[in-house]
């Protein structure tokens, strides 16, 4: 099994945990065509080369979050409130930011 994870998405991650001062949890990362395609994730999608996660961090509110994960400077966010998860990543396009 290979999981790739870029060096910078782990660095902002662990800067946004520190920012925060709690654990983060990490409940989708890097994934294999296959997963990614079960999962319903878009062709082309970050977590495909290891340049995204979708977080939650237990006893922090999404949106303050979210506001933090900005601070960082992660160039995609995705906010997904009704499933209480952040995607984000570190795509080189520029920044997006939508809602799901």
């Amino acid at each position: 099994l290979q999981v790739i994870l870029h060096p910078l998405l782990l660095q902002k991650l662990n800067s946004l945990r520190n920012k925060i001062g709690n654990p983060i949890i990490v409940t989708s990362g890097y994934r294999c065509t296959v997963h990614n395609r079960e999962l319903g994730g878009v062709k082309g999608s970050y977590h495909l080369f290891g340049m995204a996660a979708d977080i939650y961090a237990p006893k922090i509110a999404l949106k303050e979050l979210l506001k933090s994960a900005e601070e960082i400077g992660f160039s995609g966010i995705g906010y997904y409130p009704e499933n209480n998860f952040l995607h984000l990543d570190i795509r080189l396009a520029g920044p997006a930011r939508w809602q799901g």
